[in-house]
C-alpha cells in the first residue's frame, strides 16, 4: 500500500515522541510505501484533491535502557511528485492544531478525495465537527460539570458554586492556556478578560477534579476500541499533566469505567469517521476528545512493550476501501 501523511515539516518532528513518526515507521516495517506532505501543499484540480508528496525512508528508533533513541539523520527524502491523493491507499491528516483557517481549508480540500478509492483518517468532516473541547459535551454521563461561555458573570457564578475550576481555551493544544481558577483569585477578572479576548471568545470551564493530581490518562482508541493508555502525572508546581509541559508518564490500566466511557463514544466516533482518537480521562470523567493529531503511542509502546502503530496499520490494511 501507499500511505500519505499530512504532517508539520518532518524535520520539526521528534522521532522519540511523535505518534506520526511511530505510525510511519510501522507502515514502513509492514512493507508499505510512506509519503509525506503538508497542508499548504494541497490543491483541488479537476474536482480531485492533489498534493505535492515526497517518499520518505525512516531509520526506526530503538529502545535503549528504557528510552527511545534516534540515529541522526533519522529520515531521508526522495524527490517530490505532484499527484492526486486518490493514488494513495490511505491518507493520515496529522497536522497539529490550532484548527485555524488554513487547517479548515485543508480539510475542505480533503473532502475531494474519493472515499471509494482512498481512506482518509480522520475524516475531514469529522475533524471539523469535533472541536477537541466541545465534542465531549454531548457525552453528558461521562464528563464532569462543564460550561462554555465568554460571560464573566456566568463563569464567576459557576466558579463560586464549584469552589475550584479549570479554564480551557477551545482551540488550545498540549495544555496551552489552561488555567486553574479559585473564587478568591484577585486576578479572576483579568484572567477571564485575557482568555476570552475581552468577552469575544467562549472558553470551557470545568469543575476541578482533585484526581488530576494522580494523573491525566490518555487512552488511544482505534475505531472506537481502546488499544492502549498512558498516565500523565503533573510534576513540580504545574497542575497540568500534559507531556508538553513536563508531565511525567507512567503505566496505567484501562479500567471498567474507562471501557464504559469508550463504549459511550464509539458509535458517535464511528459515525463521524474518527478512527484514530485520543481521549483524556481524569478519575472517572472524560475531559477531552483529541482527533487532530493525538499522541501517546511512543509512551505506551515504551512502557508496555506494545506496538500500537502496527495495530493501526493492520486495521487500515483490513479496512481499506476500494
Amino acid at each position: 500500500m501507499k500511505l500519505a501523511f499530512i504532517i508539520d515539516p518532518i524535520h520539526r518532528l521528534d522521532p522519540t515522541h511523535d505518534t506520526s513518526v511511530a505510525l510511519m515507521e510501522a507502515a514502513q516495517e509492514s512493507g508499505h510505501e510512506v509519503w509525506v506532505t503538508q497542508a499548504n501543499r494541497l490543491s483541488v484540480i479537476g474536482g480531485k484533491a492533489w498534493a505535492r508528496l515526497e517518499q520518505v525512508h525512516l531509520t526506526p528508533v530503538k529502545l535503549v535502557e528504557g528510552r527511545w533513541v534516534a540515529i541522526a539523520p533519522w529520515f531521508t527524502i526522495a524527490a517530490s511528485i505532484f499527484c492526486p491523493l486518490e493514488e494513495m491507499d490511505a491518507v493520515f491528516m496529522r497536522t497539529d492544531p490550532p484548527v485555524d483557517t488554513a487547517y479548515l481549508y485543508a480539510t475542505y480540500i480533503l473532502d475531494y478525495v474519493d472515499p471509494g478509492k482512498t481512506l482518509v483518517l480522520n475524516s475531514p468532516s469529522g475533524i471539523r465537527s469535533a472541536n477537541e473541547k466541545m465534542y465531549a459535551l454531548q457525552f453528558t454521563d461521562a464528563i464532569p460539570e462543564t460550561i462554555v461561555s465568554q460571560d464573566k458573570q456566568v463563569i464567576r457564578k459557576f466558579l463560586e458554586q464549584k469552589g475550584a475550576a479549570v479554564l480551557k481555551p477551545l482551540g488550545g493544544k498540549a495544555g496551552e492556556g489552561i488555567l486553574f481558577l479559585q473564587p478568591d483569585d484577585r486576578n479572576f477578572n483579568s484572567i477571564v478578560e485575557i482568555s476570552t479576548l475581552q468577552g469575544n471568545l467562549p472558553v470551557m470551564v470545568q469543575t476541578y477534579l482533585p484526581q488530576a493530581k494522580e494523573g491525566d490518562k490518555r487512552i488511544i482508541l482505534l475505531n472506537g476500541e481502546p488499544i492502549g493508555a498512558v498516565n500523565r502525572i503533573p510534576t513540580g508546581s504545574d497542575f497540568r499533566g500534559n507531556m508538553a509541559v513536563g508531565g511525567r508518564v507512567a503505566q496505567v490500566e484501562i479500567t471498567d469505567r474507562d471501557h464504559q466511557i469508550c463504549a459511550q463514544l464509539a458509535p458517535t466516533l464511528r459515525q463521524d469517521g474518527l478512527i484514530f482518537v485520543g481521549i483524556d480521562v481524569i478519575g472517572d470523567y472524560l475531559t477531552e476528545v483529541n482527533v487532530t493529531s493525538p499522541t501517546g503511542i511512543r509512551e505506551v509502546d515504551r512502557l508496555n512493550g506494545d506496538q500500537l502503530g502496527h495495530q493501526v496499520i493492520q486495521w487500515i490494511t483490513q479496512n481499506k476501501r476500494g
